[in-house]
Protein backbone atom coordinates (compact mmCIF):
# COMPACT_ATOMS: atom_id res chain seq x y z
CA UNK A 1 0.00 0.00 0.00
CA UNK A 2 0.99 3.91 -0.98
CA UNK A 3 0.00 5.51 2.01
CA UNK A 4 -0.06 9.37 1.14
CA UNK A 5 -0.43 10.25 5.62
CA UNK A 6 1.48 9.22 8.23
CA UNK A 7 -0.59 10.46 11.83
CA UNK A 8 1.41 9.84 14.85
CA UNK A 9 0.38 10.05 18.74
CA UNK A 10 3.51 11.89 20.66
CA UNK A 11 3.59 10.93 23.84
CA UNK A 12 4.86 7.60 24.30
CA UNK A 13 5.23 7.15 20.92
CA UNK A 14 7.29 8.88 18.81
CA UNK A 15 8.71 11.36 21.85
CA UNK A 16 11.49 9.56 22.57
CA UNK A 17 11.54 11.49 25.94
CA UNK A 18 9.32 13.60 27.89
CA UNK A 19 9.55 16.05 25.64
CA UNK A 20 11.70 15.79 22.44
CA UNK A 21 12.29 13.61 19.80
CA UNK A 22 15.70 12.12 18.94
CA UNK A 23 18.16 13.45 15.93
CA UNK A 24 17.43 10.03 14.45
CA UNK A 25 13.83 10.58 14.26
CA UNK A 26 14.10 14.20 12.28
CA UNK A 27 16.38 12.44 9.97
CA UNK A 28 13.69 9.78 8.84
CA UNK A 29 11.06 12.15 9.19
CA UNK A 30 13.06 14.17 7.01
CA UNK A 31 13.17 11.26 4.08
CA UNK A 32 9.70 11.03 3.20
CA UNK A 33 7.83 14.39 4.39
CA UNK A 34 8.13 15.72 1.00
CA UNK A 35 5.53 12.62 0.09
CA UNK A 36 3.76 11.64 3.04
CA UNK A 37 1.91 14.83 4.91
CA UNK A 38 2.97 13.78 8.55
CA UNK A 39 0.35 14.73 10.81
CA UNK A 40 1.19 15.15 14.81
CA UNK A 41 -1.44 13.96 16.66
CA UNK A 42 -1.97 14.75 20.40
CA UNK A 43 -4.09 15.25 23.32
CA UNK A 44 -1.38 18.25 23.65
CA UNK A 45 -2.28 22.29 23.13
CA UNK A 46 -1.31 23.57 20.13
CA UNK A 47 1.78 25.33 20.73
CA UNK A 48 2.80 21.91 23.04
CA UNK A 49 2.76 20.76 19.34
CA UNK A 50 4.43 23.29 17.24
CA UNK A 51 7.44 23.56 18.52
CA UNK A 52 7.99 19.64 17.32
CA UNK A 53 6.58 20.35 14.32
CA UNK A 54 9.36 23.13 13.76
CA UNK A 55 12.27 20.50 14.70
CA UNK A 56 10.85 18.13 12.60
CA UNK A 57 10.30 20.48 9.22
CA UNK A 58 7.02 19.96 9.30
CA UNK A 59 5.52 22.89 10.11
CA UNK A 60 3.51 23.74 7.20
CA UNK A 61 1.30 20.25 8.09
CA UNK A 62 -1.87 20.61 10.14
CA UNK A 63 -1.87 19.11 13.42
CA UNK A 64 -4.72 17.46 15.32
CA UNK A 65 -4.74 19.10 19.29
CA UNK A 66 -6.91 17.31 22.19
CA UNK A 67 -7.92 14.33 20.96
CA UNK A 68 -9.46 15.82 18.26
CA UNK A 69 -11.37 18.74 19.71
CA UNK A 70 -9.19 20.97 17.72
CA UNK A 71 -7.68 20.88 14.47
CA UNK A 72 -5.86 23.84 13.07
CA UNK A 73 -3.78 24.48 9.91
CA UNK A 74 -1.57 27.34 10.90
CA UNK A 75 -3.07 29.68 12.50
CA UNK A 76 -6.60 28.46 11.17
CA UNK A 77 -9.20 26.32 12.96
CA UNK A 78 -10.33 23.70 10.52
CA UNK A 79 -12.50 21.96 13.53
CA UNK A 80 -13.50 22.85 17.24
CA UNK A 81 -15.73 21.37 19.70
CA UNK A 82 -15.67 22.57 23.41
CA UNK A 83 -16.82 21.21 26.35
CA UNK A 84 -20.32 23.84 27.42
CA UNK A 85 -19.76 25.77 30.65
CA UNK A 86 -22.74 24.30 32.37
CA UNK A 87 -20.88 20.98 31.90
CA UNK A 88 -18.18 22.29 33.05
CA UNK A 89 -19.63 23.98 36.27
CA UNK A 90 -20.76 20.23 37.26
CA UNK A 91 -17.28 19.20 36.63
CA UNK A 92 -15.80 21.41 38.95
CA UNK A 93 -18.36 20.97 41.75
CA UNK A 94 -17.79 17.08 41.70
CA UNK A 95 -13.47 17.90 41.98
CA UNK A 96 -14.48 20.16 44.67
CA UNK A 97 -16.27 17.17 46.65
CA UNK A 98 -13.81 14.96 45.94
CA UNK A 99 -10.66 17.12 46.45
CA UNK A 100 -9.41 16.73 42.86
CA UNK A 101 -7.82 19.64 40.84
CA UNK A 102 -8.53 20.89 37.75
CA UNK A 103 -6.72 21.96 34.44
CA UNK A 104 -8.78 24.00 31.75
CA UNK A 105 -7.76 24.44 27.95
CA UNK A 106 -9.10 26.43 25.50
CA UNK A 107 -6.59 26.11 22.46
CA UNK A 108 -3.23 27.78 23.57
CA UNK A 109 -4.98 29.03 26.89
CA UNK A 110 -4.45 26.56 30.31
CA UNK A 111 -5.05 27.39 33.57
CA UNK A 112 -5.25 25.53 37.06
CA UNK A 113 -5.34 26.56 39.99
CA UNK A 114 -2.07 25.71 42.15
CA UNK A 115 1.51 24.12 40.98
CA UNK A 116 1.49 20.81 42.13
CA UNK A 117 3.91 17.48 41.02
CA UNK A 118 1.43 16.75 38.39
CA UNK A 119 1.38 20.28 37.15
CA UNK A 120 5.25 20.57 36.46
CA UNK A 121 5.29 16.96 35.19
CA UNK A 122 3.29 18.60 32.02
CA UNK A 123 5.09 21.89 32.42
CA UNK A 124 8.42 19.96 31.59
CA UNK A 125 7.09 17.16 29.13
CA UNK A 126 5.06 20.55 27.10
CA UNK A 127 7.61 23.09 27.32
CA UNK A 128 4.44 24.91 28.37
CA UNK A 129 3.14 26.99 31.57
CA UNK A 130 -0.28 27.50 33.20
CA UNK A 131 -1.81 30.82 34.30
CA UNK A 132 -2.81 30.13 38.04
CA UNK A 133 -5.56 30.90 39.45
CA UNK A 134 -9.00 29.55 40.72
CA UNK A 135 -11.20 27.07 38.41
CA UNK A 136 -13.88 29.54 39.74
CA UNK A 137 -12.37 32.31 37.81
CA UNK A 138 -12.00 30.71 34.31
CA UNK A 139 -15.44 29.76 34.75
CA UNK A 140 -16.95 33.16 35.13
CA UNK A 141 -13.85 34.25 32.63
CA UNK A 142 -15.20 31.82 30.06
CA UNK A 143 -18.96 32.57 30.45
CA UNK A 144 -18.43 36.51 29.58
CA UNK A 145 -15.95 35.65 26.54
CA UNK A 146 -18.43 32.91 25.68
CA UNK A 147 -16.16 29.84 25.04
CA UNK A 148 -15.26 26.68 26.77
CA UNK A 149 -13.13 23.69 26.87
CA UNK A 150 -11.18 21.98 24.57
CA UNK A 151 -9.72 19.77 27.21
CA UNK A 152 -10.28 19.27 30.98
CA UNK A 153 -7.34 17.53 33.03
CA UNK A 154 -8.70 16.31 36.58
CA UNK A 155 -5.47 15.66 38.69
CA UNK A 156 -5.67 14.00 42.32
CA UNK A 157 -3.20 14.01 44.53
CA UNK A 158 -3.38 10.47 45.17
CA UNK A 159 -4.80 7.91 42.90
CA UNK A 160 -8.39 8.63 41.59
CA UNK A 161 -10.45 6.20 43.50
CA UNK A 162 -12.62 4.25 41.51
CA UNK A 163 -15.83 5.37 42.80
CA UNK A 164 -14.97 8.58 41.64
CA UNK A 165 -14.42 7.21 37.86
CA UNK A 166 -17.84 5.71 38.53
CA UNK A 167 -19.22 8.91 39.62
CA UNK A 168 -18.29 10.78 36.16
CA UNK A 169 -19.57 8.03 34.11
CA UNK A 170 -23.09 7.98 35.00
CA UNK A 171 -23.40 11.77 35.57
CA UNK A 172 -21.69 12.71 32.06
CA UNK A 173 -21.25 9.83 29.98
CA UNK A 174 -23.54 11.16 27.61
CA UNK A 175 -21.64 14.32 26.89
CA UNK A 176 -18.40 13.64 27.24
CA UNK A 177 -15.20 11.15 26.93
CA UNK A 178 -13.05 10.72 29.02
CA UNK A 179 -9.67 8.77 29.30
CA UNK A 180 -7.73 7.68 32.63
CA UNK A 181 -3.98 9.11 31.64
CA UNK A 182 -2.51 7.12 34.45
CA UNK A 183 -3.58 6.58 38.25
CA UNK A 184 -3.83 9.89 39.35
CA UNK A 185 -4.99 11.99 35.83
CA UNK A 186 -8.23 11.58 34.22
CA UNK A 187 -8.69 13.76 30.55
CA UNK A 188 -11.86 14.66 29.42
CA UNK A 189 -12.74 15.84 26.02
CA UNK A 190 -16.10 16.47 24.17
CA UNK A 191 -18.26 13.88 23.01
CA UNK A 192 -17.90 13.04 19.69
CA UNK A 193 -14.62 14.20 18.90
CA UNK A 194 -11.89 11.49 18.53
CA UNK A 195 -7.93 11.18 16.75
CA UNK A 196 -9.51 9.21 13.99
CA UNK A 197 -12.14 11.98 13.13
CA UNK A 198 -9.81 14.53 13.02
CA UNK A 199 -7.84 12.36 10.61
CA UNK A 200 -10.86 12.05 8.56
CA UNK A 201 -11.35 15.90 8.09
CA UNK A 202 -7.49 16.34 6.50
CA UNK A 203 -8.00 13.98 4.06
CA UNK A 204 -8.24 15.76 0.84
CA UNK A 205 -10.72 14.82 -2.04
CA UNK A 206 -10.05 11.08 -3.01
CA UNK A 207 -7.87 9.96 -0.20
CA UNK A 208 -9.25 7.79 2.13
CA UNK A 209 -8.12 6.06 5.71
CA UNK A 210 -6.67 3.27 3.61
CA UNK A 211 -3.78 5.26 2.53
CA UNK A 212 -3.30 6.16 6.06
CA UNK A 213 -0.53 4.97 8.41
CA UNK A 214 -0.68 5.94 12.15
CA UNK A 215 1.26 5.02 15.32
CA UNK A 216 0.13 4.93 19.08
CA UNK A 217 0.85 3.43 22.40
CA UNK A 218 -2.39 3.93 24.79
CA UNK A 219 -5.87 3.78 25.04
CA UNK A 220 -7.04 6.96 23.16
CA UNK A 221 -5.05 5.32 20.10
CA UNK A 222 -7.17 2.37 19.81
CA UNK A 223 -9.65 3.77 17.57
CA UNK A 224 -7.33 5.34 15.45
CA UNK A 225 -4.97 2.32 14.51
CA UNK A 226 -8.28 0.33 14.36
CA UNK A 227 -9.61 2.74 11.62
CA UNK A 228 -6.78 3.53 8.90
CA UNK A 229 -4.77 1.36 6.79
CA UNK A 230 -2.10 0.34 8.79
CA UNK A 231 -2.39 0.97 12.90
CA UNK A 232 0.93 0.25 14.82
CA UNK A 233 1.83 -0.11 18.01
CA UNK A 234 5.17 0.98 19.22
CA UNK A 235 6.49 -1.80 22.14
CA UNK A 236 5.93 0.08 25.07
CA UNK A 237 2.15 0.37 23.76
CA UNK A 238 -1.03 -0.78 26.80
CA UNK A 239 -1.93 -4.34 25.84
CA UNK A 240 -5.24 -3.91 24.65
CA UNK A 241 -3.63 -1.34 22.37
CA UNK A 242 -0.90 -4.30 20.93
CA UNK A 243 -3.72 -6.22 20.49
CA UNK A 244 -5.62 -4.20 17.83
CA UNK A 245 -2.74 -3.46 15.98
CA UNK A 246 -1.17 -4.16 12.72
CA UNK A 247 2.37 -3.95 13.39
CA UNK A 248 4.43 -3.74 16.06
CA UNK A 249 7.64 -0.83 16.04
CA UNK A 250 10.29 -0.83 19.11
CA UNK A 251 9.55 1.18 21.63
CA UNK A 252 9.61 4.89 21.98
CA UNK A 253 12.94 5.01 24.22
CA UNK A 254 14.36 3.32 21.01
CA UNK A 255 12.79 5.74 18.52
CA UNK A 256 10.47 2.76 17.14
CA UNK A 257 8.63 4.93 15.11
CA UNK A 258 11.79 6.38 13.49
CA UNK A 259 12.87 2.53 12.68
CA UNK A 260 9.88 1.46 11.24
CA UNK A 261 9.79 4.19 8.75
CA UNK A 262 13.23 3.56 7.49
CA UNK A 263 12.76 -0.24 7.28
CA UNK A 264 9.31 0.07 5.61
CA UNK A 265 8.49 3.39 4.51
CA UNK A 266 11.33 4.87 3.38
CA UNK A 267 12.71 4.60 0.13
Amino acid sequence: MKYKLLCTDLDGTLLSTKSDVSNFTVSEISKIKDRLKVILVSARMPKAITYLQERLGIAHMPIICYNGALVMDGATQIYSAEIPIQLIESIHQLAEENSIQLGLFNTNEWYTSEHTDSIENEINCTRTSPVFRSSLKTIEDWKIRGIGAHKIMLMAKENVPDSFSQTLQKKFDTGLIWYRSNDRLIEIAPKGTSKLQGIELLLEKGETLKEVIAFGDNYNDIEMLRGVGCGVAVGNAVSPVKAIADRIALRNTESGVAHFIKHYLAI
